[in-house]
């Protein structure tokens, strides 16, 4: 069974505003794969939603059998659970593709994680904004 250990972090300044998203992928405690990008301009929770969904749709690109997913976003983590209602529309559009893409998978376990844990993700998410806004600057 091929297992993936996926950090997910989405980031925006402003809230809505400039937003990227960071994603690293472990196996076997080594990173494999680091993700990080530029998703527009949108909230800290749509970035959140998306880092997970470019995690899902590399763990399947990777064949990967078996996920856990580190978050540390209390709103996805307990909307994913079920433990929250979604009420935004586009949050709700976002969770089904997420729930779509965890069909591909034999075992998914999510949990949440300190902030102190998920530095990786975050600079990931950050660095998509920094780059994105310099090259901005320079057009």
């Amino acid at each position: 069974m091929r297992e993936l250990e996926l950090y997910i972090d989405g980031a925006s300044k402003g809230n809505p505003g400039p937003a990227g998203i960071g994603v690293v992928i472990c196996k076997d405690n080594q990173v494999i794969k680091n993700l990080s990008f530029f998703i527009g301009n949108t909230t800290n929770n749509v970035a959140e939603y998306t880092a997970l969904i470019y995690a899902l749709q590399e763990a399947i690109i990777q064949k990967a059998d078996s996920v856990k997913i580190n978050t540390d976003s209390q709103l996805l983590y307990k909307q994913i659970k079920k433990e929250y209602k979604i009420k935004d529309l586009e949050l709700i559009g976002l969770y089904n593709q997420v729930q779509h893409l965890l069909g591909g998978f034999k075992i998914v376990d999510i949990k949440i994680i300190p902030r102190s844990q998920n530095q990786g993700a975050d600079k990931l998410a950050k660095l998509a904004i920094k780059k994105h806004s310099s090259l901005s600057k320079a057009e």
